[in-house]
């Protein structure tokens, strides 16, 4: 019998006998089986006629109007007619539920198209639908391998990157008598550019073979119409592009060029602000105030910001260590004896000429003689320090050992306990010192017997 609950359920060869409301205000659906196909042998197609058991199940489905509804299907077990057909018995089954399915297809569904249609992750996913992680990514893989094509449509760039999943895992070969990787923790993405394909395919392992494998495998005509094809700068992509695509132009991403750029000027205003200081930048030096906007696009700058940024650089003087009108320490620079040549180059000193930096550091402002230190056994000059900051490890440091103990990477070596030794025999002793005899443990009651001895006498 069709009525409207059952209709409103909506799940084809199920009929709705009941509904009631749990413990936990939450509805539950009596179930029966309203379609004779039900009845017939998966395997043989033969429709059964001898019932063997009832049973019930409670699958899971999707919510309705915003609640969740539990199921509950009481079903019967048929017995096979056909006496050679392997399946000696078998349960109701329907599209919705298949046999020893704990959920809908409908809702196996939803969760797929979640991942890849709603835009949302796994994990947000199952959190929504009330199921785990694995059912869920199961869902995605079955709806991904629906939807898209065994093979790629050609494209004209292709972008090749490494991204990182998961942890690695190894087995032992008895024959090699060497761990192997199973399972790697890299995997490499091509993706299209230009196109609307997205992401193509991942392959695991970030290794030339892997890249080259997956570009050999695709169609001739495929791979001659890939223009460019861009990548970070990884010399295993480079020879795997060259080896599979030798007429494909390399791009360099943008977003490495940057980076490598903007590191660049971070290790020069580092290195300046060593050689030209002395010590590592402050929050009062101009250079460490600028640090962020010498590295960012005047076009994502705010107008103030770049006026304060070019004043600032126009106010440097246009050469490093140039000899000032009145400059103490001109005279002292100037009686520095000759390194030997055979000694380890160091780092130049304020008096060295760097035209190239010369916009980005304002030189030493020393109202007294630097002083250097005397020459070691390392033959070399140290830096010059100001004599007006305290000579303090935190402030200035001209050695490592001078460094603080939390930046000091070098390894402790390890001391463990040594058994004590016993003393050997005085030479002219006649006889060994006697054993010391230990002195009573005083207590309460030895005190009060000590005092009533000494009361009695």
């Amino acid at each position: 019998m069709v009525n409207d609950t059952t209709r409103l359920l909506g799940l084809d060869g199920l009929v709705a006998e009941r509904v009631e409301v749990d413990a936990d205000r939450v509805p539950v659906v009596d179930l029966s089986t309203g379609c004779e196909q039900a009845r017939c042998c998966p395997r043989c197609g033969q429709r059964a006629l001898r019932v063997k058991q009832w049973t019930t199940t409670r699958p899971r489905d999707l919510p309705i109007a915003g609640r969740t509804v539990r199921l509950r299907w009481r079903k019967r077990r048929w017995y096979c007619p056909t006496a050679d057909c392997p399946h000696k018995s078998f349960t109701e089954q329907v599209a919705q539920l298949p046999a020893r399915a704990r959920l809908t297809t409908r809702l196996r569904q939803a969760a797929g198209a979640a991942v890849c249609d709603g835009n949302r992750t796994i994990v947000q996913a199952a959190r929504d639908l009330g199921l785990s992680w694995p059912v869920v990514h199961a869902a995605f893989t079955m709806h991904a391998a629906a939807v898209l094509p065994a093979e790629p449509e050609p494209v004209a760039v292709l972008g090749i990157d490494e991204v990182r999943r998961g942890k690695p895992r190894w087995s032992f070969d008895e024959v090699t008598a060497s761990w192997t990787t199973t399972v790697d923790r890299w995997h490499v993405g091509f993706v299209d550019l230009i196109g609307g394909q997205g992401r193509l395919a991942r392959v695991e392992g970030r290794t030339s073979a892997a890249v080259t494998d997956w570009l050999t495998q695709r169609p001739a005509a495929w791979r001659e119409q890939v223009q460019a094809v861009a990548i970070d700068m990884c010399t295993v992509f480079k020879a795997a592009v060259r080896e599979a695509l030798p007429h494909a132009m390399l791009v360099v991403d943008h977003f490495h060029v940057v980076q490598l750029a903007n590191r660049a000027v971070i290790e020069v205003r580092r290195r300046m602000t060593m050689t030209h200081r002395g010590r590592r930048g402050r929050a009062t030096d101009p250079e460490w105030q600028q640090r962020n906007r010498l590295t960012r696009s005047a076009a994502r700058m705010r107008a103030e910001h770049v006026d304060r940024l070019t004043d600032t650089l126009s106010n440097l003087p246009a050469r490093i260590g140039q000899d000032r009108p009145g400059d103490p320490g001109r005279l002292e620079r100037q009686r520095r004896p000759a390194r030997p040549t055979h000694a380890r180059p160091h780092p130049a000193g304020p008096g060295d000429d760097r035209p190239a930096a010369a916009p980005l550091l304002r030189p030493l402002r020393s109202h007294e003689p630097a002083r250097t230190a005397p020459a070691r056994d390392h033959d070399r000059d140290l830096v010059a320090r100001n004599p007006r900051v305290p000579a303090h490890r935190h402030h200035q440091r001209r050695l490592r050992r001078h460094q603080p103990r939390h930046q000091d990477h070098r390894p402790q070596r390890l001391r463990l306990p040594q058994p004590r030794k016993s003393t050997p025999p005085h030479p002219h002793g006649d006889h060994p010192p006697p054993p010391r005899t230990p002195q009573p443990r005083l207590t309460s009651k030895s005190r009060f017997r000590m005092g009533g001895s000494q009361a009695a006498s």
